[in-house]
């Protein structure tokens, strides 16, 4: 994949009262600007703050398409890490279509699926735990789903790993400088603190592995049962 290109999509499903466009790539100023009109006469969206909102209309030709809401962010401070603009417009499919298809013609090229947050993490914005803790934000169906994939999107099982993984460097490299002084009669490490350092890492990797579970539990609900004689109440 090429960070050269721009990309753009549709980022709300289907038809409602508002719809949302997101553009990413570093042509992605340049692009809107190219549809897109603001309200103030002469005002540039290169020449705007970052994080800022601004109203104005896209035209096809000298047809009015909508009135939008167009914000900006500007590399590194995005969802992608990239320059991004998100079109707030009118959920009309035709209206979705129309702008789709104005970005396209001024260079912006359709973003695969997932490639948004594809691009955050290989700018470095999130870690392919956080990565994958998005798709199960936005499935969650329940309280518990929710709070376990909005955990995981801030980094809190991102940490367990990063400790898990120092805790077994620092056992190797004990290990390791015991093989390597192996003859000589002195002792580098001391063999409680290994027992204690390995009794830490396993505990850590069964609290991971229980959490997994619980995880899955959470995420897939537990599969039911319900059986009984003929009509004695089981659908009710």
């Amino acid at each position: 994949m090429s960070f050269d290109s721009t990309i753009c999509a549709l980022a709300t499903p289907g038809h409602g009262a508002i719809a949302v466009i997101r553009v990413s790539g570093p042509n992605a100023i340049g692009i809107t600007q190219g549809i897109f009109q603001a309200a103030t006469p002469g005002r540039q969206l290169a020449d705007q703050a970052p994080n800022t909102i601004h109203f104005g209309t896209i035209h096809k030709g000298d047809e009015l398409i909508d009135e939008v809401l167009v914000s900006l962010f500007t590399a590194p401070h995005s969802y992608t890490g990239e320059d991004s603009i998100e079109i707030s417009c009118h959920g009309s499919p035709y209206i979705q279509q129309q702008i789709l298809e104005l970005l396209l013609s001024q260079g912006a090229e359709p973003a695969r699926p997932g490639e948004f947050t594809q691009r955050a993490f290989l700018n470095g914005k999130m870690d392919l735990s956080q990565a994958e803790a998005v798709a199960d934000l936005i499935a969650a169906e329940s309280e518990g789903a929710h709070r376990v994939a909005l955990q995981q999107l801030r980094g809190g099982f991102s940490e367990r790993l990063k400790s898990l993984r120092d805790q077994l460097l620092h056992f190797i490299s004990m290990i390791e400088l015991e093989l390597d002084f192996s003859e000589e009669d002195v002792e580098f490490a001391d063999r409680g603190k290994l027992v204690s350092l390995i009794n830490q890492i396993s505990t850590l990797v069964d609290e991971l592995i229980s959490s997994f579970q619980l995880g899955n539990v959470l995420k897939n609900g537990v599969p039911v049962a319900i059986i009984g004689r003929p009509n004695v109440g089981k659908s009710t």
